[in-house]
Parts: structure tokens; sequence; C-alpha cells
């Protein structure tokens, strides 16, 4: 077998078939055992019920999305200073790290009802959640690889009489890629799950209020239809985020692939 199918086959085949497999033993355990609809519905039902809802889904899925790219967009434009300052700054990693942590520390289920008292029940108060969930893998990942440079790298850039800006812009920061990555595929899963948290604490909309508004009145179908479009969207989401570090990180992404 040619290595490019070989990898396209453990890329993208296998995932699938294992995902129709295991569709399929749900749908087979169902009818077997009996399983009440309202309790675990049949494959079939969740897509006959979120095909029937597909109008108002698309509508509620937007939102949820909007919340979460603008959550994880902030956590990029917070975190990343964050890691520069922390890096370049033994005062401020010693004064900001604790701080970092305990923001972190803090289940944001917990947080969630005090936004929502503060910023009110709209898209502010999900936003916030989602940037506070997001950010830290940002900040550690990004400072880890900052202060992963090899110092022989470094120790040429001062021979050449390099500025402390550019040494960060042609050696730390392109060396810190694949760590900044890394924390942003992690983010972007955490985003969703913070924008969700957010709108199961107060909300009129998004795929979270689907959830919570299904599983009130027992339709279970709607809510684990629900549940699959944010499952869809954080697979979409993570690939995207993939596709950019392979575009702007290539030699990383072929070490990966050997």
């Amino acid at each position: 077998m040619p290595r490019s199918l070989s990898r396209f086959a453990r890329d993208y085949l296998l995932p699938t078939g294992t995902l129709v497999a295991v569709l399929v033993l749900w749908e087979v355990a169902y009818r077997v055992f009996k399983i009440p609809r309202f309790i675990v519905p049949a494959p079939s039902a969740i897509i006959a019920e979120t095909w029937e809802w597909r109008f108002r889904l698309v509508e509620h899925t937007w939102v949820t999305l909007y919340e979460t790219l603008a959550g994880f967009g902030l956590s990029i434009a917070v975190g990343v200073p964050l890691a520069v300052l922390i890096v370049y700054s033994p005062v401020l990693r010693n004064a900001l790290y604790p701080l970092i942590v305990v923001t972190q520390s803090v289940p944001k289920v917990a947080i969630a009802p005090v936004l929502l008292l503060v910023l009110g029940h709209g898209e502010a108060s999900k936003l916030v959640v989602a940037f506070l969930v997001a950010f830290f893998p940002i900040v550690v990942d990004t400072a880890t690889g900052l202060a992963a440079t090899p110092e022989e790298l470094l120790d040429l850039s001062r021979s050449y009489r390099t500025s402390q800006l550019k040494t960060f812009v042609k050696v730390r920061f392109p060396m810190a890629l694949p760590f900044f990555f890394s924390g942003l595929k992690v983010a972007i899963t955490l985003a969703l799950i913070g924008a969700v948290v957010g709108e199961f604490v107060g909300s009129d909309k998004g795929l979270g209020y689907i959830i919570l508004s299904a599983t009130s009145y027992w339709k279970a179908d709607l809510a684990f239809g629900a549940i699959f479009l944010l499952s869809l969207m954080a697979i979409i989401l993570f690939a995207l985020v993939a596709l950019v570090e392979r575009i702007v990180c290539p030699w990383y992404a072929a070490e990966q692939q050997q």
C-alpha cells in the first residue's frame, strides 16, 4: 500500500469507520434492549429530530460559535502578551503567575452566575466565561515555548548585537510556535466548553440553552442532537487550528507525521 494511502486510511478511514460502528451498535442495542426513548434515544431518532429542528438549530449554533470564537480571540489577545511579560520579567512572573493559577483553579460554573449578575444575560457574560477557560493553556504553553529557546541561538543574537525586539521576532517567537499552537488547540475546545457553561447558567439562545430546554421537557433526542452538533463544531475548530499550524509550521507538522 502506498504511504499516502496508508496515512489516509489511518488518519481518516479508521476514525470514521469506528464512529459508524459505534452508531450501528448503539442502534442495535436500543432496539434489542428496548431502551426508553426519553432516556437514551436511538441514533436514527436523533438524526430525525435534528433534521426537524434544523433551521432553529442553525441559528443557535451560530450564537454558540460566535461566543466561542470571540472568547478564543480574546484569550489570544490577552494570553500572548502575558506570556511574553512572564518570560522577560522575573518580577512580573512572580506577581502574575499566582493570579493566573488562581483564576484557573476557580470552577467556571461558580464564576458564571456572578458574571451573569455583573454583565447581564447577553453574550458578553458567555464570552468572558469562554475567555477565562481558554486563556490559561495559551499563557502556559506560549511562555514555555519562549523560555525553551536554545541558549546558543540567544548567544548568537547577542554576538550580532541584535535588539531584544528583533531577537523576539526572529528567534524566540518562531521557536515557540509549536508550543503556541499546542496551547491554541487545547484552548479552542475549552472556549467552546466555556461558552456552553455560560449558556447553561443563563441564556435564551445557543446550543447550551437548547440542551437545557430539551432535557427539561424530556426531549432527549433533541438534546443529543445539540450535543452532536457541539462535538462536530469542536472537531472542525480543532482541525482548522491544526491546519493553520501546518501552514505556519510546516517543519513541525512534517516531524509529527513521521
